[in-house]
This record gives structure tokens, sequence and C-alpha cells, in this order.
């Protein structure tokens, strides 16, 4: 086994939640799937959504879109999904899209957050529905199989905004965008508008293309996670490279990966390099760069 690899498995081990310990024993030690939705359950809420802090940047208990969005990511990541929760999951998107009064659009959060600790960037601009986090919504729930009204409200909104031709302007929704066209069902369409996400994405906001940033903001491994990705073809292959050798230099000395944001909480902190490690162990993983297995 890699020692990088041995090292993050240990930090998992130590200092992240049940549910990316789950993941990870799913990924990479053939654990069974249902180990994974057995710990999202504790999020889920009897409205069908998902809360509790599911993404640890906020600490409310409501059910929130975002906190969807984690849960379908960590059934995508262990290849599971669970019929039941993911209908109640959809059930809470289409009344938050219907609450929004805004064409099948949901927003990433709601005002409830401000009773509860957050981090300073989770403020009114959450509110506001729109492609983030509508499309990655869309796009993880077709990937998952699901078949619900609000998916096809969903994917109507996406398609609509996308045929306007006027693109997001920032990193995170062209991200979202590229998780809806993954899994859109119209292929042609859909691989047509991608080259048209990737030529705007240089100039995004919160989009890094240099491996050498300082900042925060994602880069092409947030968009082509997998050395498998449909949209590996977006970016050249050197730039990719240069990528996976900066997340590889990033690793830190107690075998986890860093943030680069300022959480609500020390808790949030080590929960999000929980996340973070997992990440960084899959990615490294599947473009070659670490051996989990001997």
């Amino acid at each position: 086994m890699d020692e990088a690899f041995a090292a993050g498995r240990s930090f998992i081990q130590r200092q992240a939640r049940l549910l990316e310990q789950r993941i990870f024993s799913t990924c990479f030690d053939g654990a069974p799937g249902s180990g994974v939705v057995d710990a999202l359950r504790g999020y889920q809420n009897q409205d069908g959504g998902f809360g509790h802090g599911l993404e640890p940047d906020k600490r409310c208990p409501a059910s929130l879109p975002i906190d969807v969005e984690v849960a379908l990511q960590a059934m995508v990541a262990a290849k599971v999904s669970d019929p039941s929760m993911l209908n109640m999951a959809g059930d809470f998107l289409g009344a938050a899209a219907e609450a929004a009064g805004a064409g099948g659009a949901v927003p990433l959060a709601l005002p409830v957050i401000e009773a509860y600790p957050r981090a300073q960037h989770w403020s009114d601009w959450t509110y506001q529905p729109g492609l983030n986090p509508t499309a990655g919504l869309v796009g993880l729930l077709l990937r998952l199989g699901v078949e619900h009204p609000w998916v096809e409200q969903g994917a109507a909104y996406c398609w609509r905004r996308l045929d306007a031709g006027q693109l997001p302007e920032d990193g995170h929704t062209l991200s979202e965008v590229l998780v809806f066209l993954e899994n859109a069902r119209e292929r042609e369409r859909a691989d047509l508008a991608a080259e048209g996400v990737a030529g705007g994405l240089p100039t995004a906001s919160f989009y890094n293309p240099d491996p050498d940033f300082t900042e925060y903001g994602l880069t092409p491994l947030h968009l082509a996670p997998q050395g498998s990705s449909r949209w590996r073809r977006l970016f050249a292959e050197d730039n990719l490279q240069g990528h996976l050798d900066r997340l590889a230099r990033d690793q830190q000395a107690d075998g986890g990966w860093p943030i680069s944001w300022e959480p609500p909480s020390d808790a949030a902190r080590l929960e999000w390099r929980g996340i973070e490690t997992l990440r960084a162990l899959r990615t490294l993983s599947s473009y070659g760069r670490l051996a989990p297995a001997p």
C-alpha cells in the first residue's frame, strides 16, 4: 500500500465522520454501500430533506437543498441508492421549488440558517434559487436513476437557463452545470453545452486553472474528479497533471488534507478535512497517483 494512501486512511479512521468512514470503506475496502445509506439516515428529516450539518459550514438541523446535494453525492460515490430515501428527498425538493416560485429551481439554503452557527459566506445570497444547486441536484438524481416529477421540472429549468445563452460567471455554478450535463439524457445537446461551459471557465470567479494557486477556488480536478470523468477531455492533460502534483503535495503531516476557508467551528474544520481527505484519496487513486492496495 502507498504510504501517502495509508496516512490518508489513518486520518479518516482517526478524525473523519462516520459518513466519510463508510464511504471510504465502500470505495476502497469492498464494504456494502448500504452502510453509507445507514449513515445518511441520521441526517434525513421527516420532510424528506437532509440537514443537521451534513454540509458542515452551517450547523442547522433543518432540511436544506445543499444538504440534500451532499447526501446524493455520498450515494453516487458509494454507487448505492435507496428508493424510499430518494423519493422523500424529491418530495422535499419539489416543495422547496414550489415555495421559491422560480420555475423549478431551488436555493442552496433558507433563512433558517441564521439561527445557528454558520460560516461567514453562508448569507442571504444562498437564499436565491438558481442553477447552483438546481443543476447539480438534477444531475445527481438522474445519475441515481430517480424518477420524480421534480427531476423533470428541474431539468426543464436548467435547459431554459442554458438555452438562453448566458452562462453563469462563477466556478461553483459552472461545476453544478457540468454535473447536470454529465448525466442529462439529451447527450448531443449536453456535450455541445459542455463545450460552452469549458469556454467560460478561464474567466470564472472561484476557478483556479493554475496549479500554483494560493487562494480558495475550484480546480479542474473538482470538475473531472475521476480519471474516467466525462469532462476530463475539457482540460489539457499537462494542466491536469500539474493539479494532481499539487493535490499530492498538499497532504499534511497528519495524513489529511487542509481546507482553504474559515469554517464555523473546530468540529466543522475536522469534518471538512475528512471530506477533503476522502476526495483527495479518491481522485489521486483514480488518476493512478496512489496505490490503495498492495
